[in-house]
């Protein structure tokens, strides 16, 4: 499978798509008023012809009048969780006939320069769901101590349960590359909660391909994590049942 994107002739065999691939970026917020402006600025003075989609999950500040200025936004009723606003990225991407979906947080921790990694990642080797991982390099924040111990938990519990799909350093890492075939089972169902190592999980019990990436992210400037502290250990463990719950379920 090439970079190329691909459209279907009228007798269902793959033809070449003219032109370069259609690449949207999911940016989910929750009140990330502070720093979603900057984050399109940067994306925007990147030069790459991105299409953006900034998914406000029921926001109580200006994150969508803000990103609106820069971005179409969907607007949330109400908060449904960062599952919820991704997948809603994911169900827009399908619709709109996108090449490629790429999430990317709106709280400024993933430099959007790396988008281009993700995507020479793509095609140097194609794989389904391309991560952008803080743990092959070791470069820029890499969360704390205690976040990073948990990880390592789940790192292990993914790799030793699902065989195949490719080998996971950085299964909670919010920046990730799905191509076609990500994004149309996703579309269908996503995980609501814990969503970026539960995914993962999913795409692994299903057969999809996952690669990663060295990307260097950068420490929060506004706001806080909802998963700091003693809530951490809880995170871990409720993950640690939800991955081996996927495990025991068949795949659809």
């Amino acid at each position: 499978m090439g970079f190329g994107s691909t459209e279907t002739q009228g007798n269902g065999a793959a033809a070449p798509r003219r032109g370069a691939p259609r690449i949207l970026l999911i940016i989910p917020c929750f009140n990330e008023e502070a720093s979603i402006g900057g984050l399109l600025s940067e994306i925007t003075a990147i030069g790459h012809d991105y299409h953006t989609l900034v998914v406000d999950d029921g926001s109580s500040d200006a994150t969508a009048a803000v990103a609106s200025r820069s971005s179409p936004v969907a607007r949330l009723a109400q908060n449904l969780g960062i599952g919820g606003a991704v997948q809603t990225g994911i169900k827009y991407a399908a619709r709109h006939d996108f090449d490629f979906c790429v999430q990317i947080d709106g709280d400024g921790q993933h430099d959007p320069r790396a988008i281009e990694t993700l995507l020479n990642a793509y095609r140097k080797q194609p794989s389904n769901i391309t991560i952008g991982s803080r743990f092959i390099d070791r470069t820029g924040f890499c969360s704390t101590r205690m976040r990073r111990a948990g990880i390592r938990l789940i790192v292990l519990a993914l790799n030793g349960l699902f065989s195949g799909g490719g080998r996971i350093t950085d299964p909670t890492s919010g920046m990730r590359l799905m191509d076609r075939t990500a994004i149309a089972f996703f579309a269908k169902a996503y995980p609501a909660d814990f969503p970026e190592p539960i995914s993962l999980a999913w795409a692994m019990r299903a057969g999809l391909t996952i690669g990663e990436v060295p990307v260097e992210m950068r420490a929060r400037e506004t706001g806080s994590s909802s998963i700091d502290g003693l809530k951490s250990a809880s995170y871990m463990i409720r993950v640690l049942g939800y991955i081996l719950l996927a495990r025991l379920v068949r795949a659809s």
